[in-house]
């Protein structure tokens, strides 16, 4: 018979329900643990010393300029922000340098060592407790510190915080001083070899000067001075681009004029160059040529008059082309003479441009060196301000960068230890302690605990949840608060079987006491109190158990019969119970394993199928013996027995595997020996219905019981069957 492939088990996942379920179980140790850390904690509280707290106040800021300084522009200011500035100062707040001078003031090394009966403590170990009882606070979002000290003696806890704010401010008044004194030293040995730098420097300057034979009329000057100023050569070029600008002008008129004929010439020049004689003499012509011709309309041309008219035109004429051409050549002249002056001027100005740059790089060497000099001089003037400015500062009251803000005072009432915190601690720390405790233990317990991990695991379903502490049915009797809980096994095991006819049923666990015997016994006993024929076979034949609970002898059995040594009706036996018969196991032989396996062992089990409705087996634990695996794959049915909290998963998983592999059928788990005290979500299994079916109150029986008294959930399964 081949077994089905197993199913990947469904991802787990635990509920809030789960988590108060594992509180519930392991509240042993959760309270356990919780009252011991509180006792610990409680006492540990009134045991240790008191201590006052003394706290001084005082506010610390950056070095920053003195108001000199500020005023001459020194310092540079306020220095920018540095984020790790307070938390340098912390540590040197609680640093040997600060703590010293604490131990120094106070004499901490006798007053501690006479305290504590040592003598003298040195100042390392004074420092070190100094240290332990130091707390420094800053205050969020300023530049304050508070600053804490612990004492058994209220008044040292003030005089030692009051004592550590002004050895600080000390420290920090002493730092700048030293600091400033430091610079200045620094800036006078500079400032000195700045001098000596410039003596020199103004020696290469002077014989610069002589060798180069430089013209140097201005001692403020670091460049050559110029022939022509920036005046003067403005002026220039304003004059020189104005006279180009006419030559070019007059020079184009001239051009004009010069290609006219000389009869339109001599109408043109007066107006554009205006000449009073010309005009004159244009005026004598003009009323000359009108004398004649109003003479040659009344007179001959050869008339006295009309001659002398006409000698006088000729003669107008000749000068008006004599002073024409006069002015022509007046005005090339003047040109001539202008573009002349234009080119002195040029020659004048680049021949002055021209020495400039000369003398510039001929004077290089010596303007280099003097600009040099300029520049040491400029920086010598600012180191001799600088330390006259520091002089003056360390010399005048500063505003001090700590400030003492608030003084600490003796305290009235002790401070450590804080009783009511100090306890609760203990009780949250004991709570979470116990929780995690509790957690971690049942981490580490891989038992099967609930059916949702027995359905996950084995992939197969839960028959049957049987509470702690259960009885024996035959000695209870049939309204015992447990028989419940094994008659809906019985109904489990009828609905869950594939057929009618297999009633052989063989109850095997994987290790021992997680009580298979018992739960064989209650199962079979409730099949008969249903009124069906069942035998019960004891077939633990290592360790036999049931005939101790039916108080019978084990003299005769199972092996007297599989050795032929008895028939069936000599070894089975008759029990209170009616309808219930029980077969002993008998004395154990040398070799149990080849009676189970045996042909007779098989012929039992078939005739007594035919004699009763249902045969119960009872085995020895299927890992420990090879017993059990023979019994499960010669019966019908195999129903696994698990302890609650007992065995391991993969043992329990272990044993369902070796019932596959051997061919036994198998239907279902019983989970026993829950405690329904602990774990109320196996309540509805057992404990409901004992208060349900058990009521005192007539009225809810009657309400529960159903109509036809025949038609009880046990009948109707058994009805269905048969």
């Amino acid at each position: 018979m081949e077994s089905p492939q197993p199913q990947s088990p469904p991802e787990a996942r635990l509920h809030f329900l789960d988590y108060w379920r594992i509180i519930r179980i392991r509240k042993a140790i959760i309270i356990t643990v919780f009252l011991i850390t509180a006792i610990i904690a409680t006492a540990v509280t009134f045991i240790l010393p008191v201590s006052y707290a003394g706290t001084a106040q005082i506010n610390i800021e950056p070095d920053t300029a003195s108001d000199v300084s500020l005023m001459t522009g020194m310092n540079g200011g306020t220095p920018a922000y540095d984020a790790y500035f307070l938390q340098t100062q912390l540590e040197i707040l609680k640093g040997p340098v600060v703590l010293g001078k604490v131990i120094e003031a106070l004499n901490l090394n006798d007053v501690w060592g006479r305290k504590y009966g040592v003598g003298t403590f040195k100042t390392s170990e004074t420092m070190v407790f100094l240290k332990n009882q130091l707390n420094l606070a800053p205050v969020r979002n300023t530049t304050l510190v508070d600053i804490t000290i612990y004492s058994g003696d209220k008044n040292e806890a003030a005089a030692l915080a009051n004592a550590l704010a002004k050895a600080y401010k000390e420290y920090r008044l002493d730092r700048h001083t030293q600091r400033t004194m430091g610079g200045i030293k620094v800036l006078e040995e500079q400032f000195q070899g700045e001098t000596e730098k410039i003596q020199a420097i103004r020696t290469k300057v002077d014989d610069l000067r002589k060798e180069l034979a430089i013209t140097d009329t201005d001692p403020q000057s670091v460049v050559p001075s110029p022939t022509l100023s920036q005046e003067q050569l403005r002026t220039y070029n304003d004059t020189m681009m104005k006279g180009e600008a006419d030559y070019n002008k007059f020079k184009e008129q001239y051009a004009q004029l010069k290609a006219l004929p000389p009869e339109k010439l001599r109408d043109v020049l007066p107006s554009m160059t205006p000449d009073a004689v010309l005009s004159g003499l244009l005026d004598k012509y003009h009323e000359a040529q009108q004398a004649f011709v109003t003479k040659t309309n009344d007179v001959t041309l050869l008339h006295p008059d009309v001659i002398r008219i006409k000698a006088l035109v000729d003669e107008v004429n000749q000068q008006i082309d004599d002073r024409v051409n006069g002015i022509m050549i007046s005005m090339e002249n003047n040109l001539n003479t202008e573009k002349v002056t234009l080119e002195t001027l040029r020659k004048q100005v680049d021949g002055a441009i021209q020495k400039d740059r000369e003398e510039a790089v001929r004077g290089q060497p010596y303007w280099r060196e003097k600009r040099n000099l300029a520049n040491l001089e400029d920086y010598h003037r600012v180191l001799a301000a600088k330390i006259e400015s520091d002089k003056i500062d360390l010399a005048i009251p500063k505003t001090t960068v700590v400030e003492i803000t608030t003084i600490a005072e003796p305290g009235k009432d002790p401070v450590r230890p804080n009783k009511p915190l100090n306890i609760t601690l203990g009780l949250v720390f004991g709570l979470i302690i116990g929780v995690g405790l509790a957690f971690f233990i049942e981490y580490l317990d891989t038992s099967v605990k609930t059916i949702d991990d027995v359905e996950r695991a084995f992939q197969a379903p839960v028959l049957g949840v049987i509470p702690q502490n259960v009885g024996i049915l035959i000695d209870e009797g049939p309204e015992s608060r447990y028989a419940e809980a094994y008659r809906v096994l019985r109904t489990n095991i009828l609905f869950a079987r594939k057929d009618e006819q297999l009633t052989a049923i063989v109850v095997v666990s994987a290790g021992a006491g997680e009580g298979k015997s018992t739960t064989t016994l209650n199962l079979a006993t409730v099949f008969a109190q249903a009124g069906m024929r069942v035998l019960i076979v004891d077939s633990d034949l290592r360790r036999p158990t049931l005939h101790k609970l039916f108080h019978v002898t084990n003299d005769v059995g199972l092996t007297n019969y599989l050795l032929k040594q008895n028939t069936l009706e000599e070894v089975i036996q008759t029990t209170a119970v009616p309808m219930l018969n029980f077969m002993a196991s008998g004395k154990l032989p040398s070799s149990s394993m080849s009676i189970l396996n045996s042909m007779q062992m098989k012929q039992m089990i078939a005739g007594l199928k035919e004699r009763y409705e249902f045969v119960f087996f009872d085995s020895p634990p299927i890992l420990g013996v090879s017993d059990a695996s023979v019994l499960a794959s010669e019966v019908d049915i195999v129903v696994q027995v698990i302890q609650y909290r007992r065995y391991p998963q993969p043992m329990n998983l272990r044993a369902k595997q070796v019932i596959e592999k051997v061919g036994g059928t198998f239907l279902g788990i019983v989970l026993n020996n829950i405690n329904m005290s602990q774990d109320e979500s196996y309540y509805y299994y057992s404990g409901y219905y004992h208060d349900y079916y058990n009521s005192p109150d007539p009225n809810e029986q009657e309400a529960a019981a159903p109509k036809n008294p025949d038609d009880t959930d046990d009948n109707v399964g058994i009805k269905q069957k048969y």
